[in-house]
This record gives C-alpha cells, structure tokens and sequence, in this order.
C-alpha cells in the first residue's frame, strides 16, 4: 500500500515526532507535514514533505497548520492516511481511509482548560475563551471524519472516549531498545522533555535546591510559535549551582547521556505515555516519575517509583535511588524489551492489514 502519515510539524523533536518516523520507516510510507526545522537534526532515512511553514505565533501558529492541512489534497497518490498529532487529523475531510494515531485530544481545549485559562491575563482570557469555543467545534468536527483511531495508551484511549464519544484501540509507542546501553550509574540525574509548562520542571528545579550533593541535567526545548516560551525562559533564568541546562540534543547524545546517567526523574503533569521513561530503562536506568497519567503504565515497582507532585517526596526518592540503582537494572532491561520497536510494528501492521482487507 502507499502510505502517507501527515504530522503537526517537526518544529522539535520529542516522542510524537520520534513515533512518526519510525511508522514511516515501518511501512515505507511518507511523511506530510509542515515546518521541517527539526529535521535536519536527524538522520532519521525517511521522507519528508513540506506543507510550508506555519506562522510562528502562539495561536496562530495552530491556525496555521490547521488550514494548510485542511485545504491539502493528496488524495489521489496514496492508498491509506495516517494521522499523528493534534491539527494533522484535520486533513481528514477528503482523505479516505484513514487512521488517527492520537497521542492526546488537544488537552488545552478540554482537561487542561481551565489550568491554561488562569494563566493568562483578562484580555487574553477573553480571547482564549473565544478561540476554544470556536476550535472546539472544528476539532470535533474533523474527528467525525475519522475512520479509525488508535490511542497511545489507556490514559489517551479514556480522553478519547470522554471527549469524542468514540472507542479506540491502543498501540504503545515503540523505544529501539538495541540502540540503548548501559555504560554506569553516574554522578548526576537527568531530565528529558520540552520545555512546556505541564511538565512542571520547576518540580525538579525546587527538589534539587535541597540537594545540593545531588546533580541534575536537564535537556530538551521547545518550537518557535509554541505557547511555552515564556516559561521556558523563566525556569532557565534562575537555576541553582547543581542543575544545568542542555537545549534540544541529537540522539546519539541523549543516549550517552542515559548511559552515564545515575536515573531519571518525569515530573509532567498527567502525561499522555511517555516514551522518556521506557528509554532511561533500556539503558538500565531507574525512574522516579510523578504518580499520574502515562508513567503509571511503565514505571513498577522495580524499575524505579511513582511519587506524589511535590518537592519533599522527590527528594525522599532520588536519595533512596541513589544509594544503589543497580538493582533495578536487570529488571529496567526487561521492562523495556516489552515496549520495543518489534512489538510495535507488529501490532501497527496488523491494524494496517485489517483495514486493507476492510477497504
């Protein structure tokens, strides 16, 4: 079959992005999207076409690749369209058959609301308020042209049917695990994820002030036009001595920073899976992640520890941990064989056969 999988953009790399391109590789297929500044990065091997670029504008930005999806029209060139992402599926209205991939219904229109609201000030409220309504019509609107979804986990797959009244079948995200190793259990711990508010990173910042024997490295950034800007200047203004910052990196240098690592801490907000934790394991490395959302259906108890979201319980963590992660290495290993990039292809291929031989 000929394959196309349109995503948001490819602003930055993180899990969304890392997911694509390996379904693009697994089924030969082709990525559509828009802005394409992240992928020069990568040596990813697959290939890409440009929409163009959105307009780099929180807001507008969104409405931007909204419409350059929507007035697309590939329809002819290919046989199945996969969608991953949240303004992508809006190229669903004459794009047939398709599947969603969905790694979250947008959360700033519906569970995440009334966070993002207060946040803003009275003006921009009123704005937000307007913008939702209408976009909440759009996307709900688009999804009813959805054919089949599939949800990154049963955290995703409950929004999905909160918000959309629909049902969907899960497929984790894959890890590569044979592209991770273990080297030690070094003197610092390590934090991967975009910089965006919901992944309270000053959770990390506040536990590690009072730790001042512990080190903390914090990697990740975030996309020109994303609503994150402004907190991500604001948490690398003031760090303490013991926590550095690293912007986005290549991927042979976040795994060598797994390998050296002494664990991992995840403090995002009901995060929607999160692929972060299961590559920390598969370089034998323990998790101390927040007890909510995605990480509950990774973290165990042998692999690292589910916290509550405040500073004193990290801390009691990340020194317990430190005394001797090596046990939770054979165990790590183990986990993260169960979410490699096989169990995914094999799963992805078998959804895309059923809905070949449905068509």
């Amino acid at each position: 079959m000929r394959i196309a999988i349109f995503h948001d953009y490819f602003g930055a790399i993180g899990g969304g992005e890392k997911v694509v391109i390996e379904m693009a590789k697994i089924l030969d297929a082709d990525i559509i999207t828009t802005d394409t500044d992240a992928v020069k990065k990568i040596d990813a091997g697959v290939r890409v076409i440009s929409l163009g670029k959105t307009v780099k504008f929180p807001g507008l930005k969104q409405i931007s690749a909204t419409l350059k999806f929507y007035f697309c029209n590939f329809s002819q060139n290919y046989d199945l369209f996969i969608f991953s992402g949240n303004w992508a599926h809006y190229a669903s209205n004459r794009h047939h058959p398709n599947l969603w991939y969905c790694h979250t219904p947008v959360r700033a229109f519906y569970d995440n609301y009334s966070t993002f609201l207060e946040g803003l000030s009275f003006f921009k409220q009123v704005f937000f308020r307007g913008y939702v309504w209408i976009f909440r019509i759009a996307d709900r609107r688009s999804v009813s042209h959805i054919d089949y979804i599939v949800a990154n986990s049963h955290n995703v797959q409950m929004r999905i049917r909160q918000f959309y009244h629909r049902e969907s079948d899960i497929i984790y995200p894959p890890i590569n695990s044979s592209k991770f190793y273990f080297s030690e259990y070094g003197n610092f711990w390590l934090s991967v994820n975009r910089l965006y508010p919901e992944k309270q990173i000053e959770l990390q910042i506040e536990s590690f002030q009072v730790m001042p024997e512990q080190k903390l490295v914090i990697a990740g950034g975030f996309a020109q036009g994303d609503h994150s800007a402004p907190y991500a200047k604001q948490i690398q203004s003031d760090m303490p001595t013991n926590v550095s910052f690293l912007s986005e990196i290549p991927d042979a240098e976040l795994r060598n920073l797994l390998a050296h690592c002494r664990g991992i801490i995840c403090t995002a907000k009901d995060e929607d899976f999160g692929l972060t934790p299961l590559e920390a394991m598969a370089s034998g490395k323990p998790v101390v992640a927040v007890n909510s959302g995605g990480f509950r259906e990774t973290v165990t108890p042998d692999t690292g520890t589910l916290v509550n979201p405040d500073a004193l319980a990290i801390v009691s963590a990340i020194r317990r941990i430190s005394e001797k992660p090596d046990q939770y290495h054979d165990a790590c290993i183990a986990r993260a064989q169960e979410f490699d990039i096989s169990v995914f292809a094999e799963k992805l291929c078998k959804k895309v056969h059923e809905i070949s031989r449905i068509v």
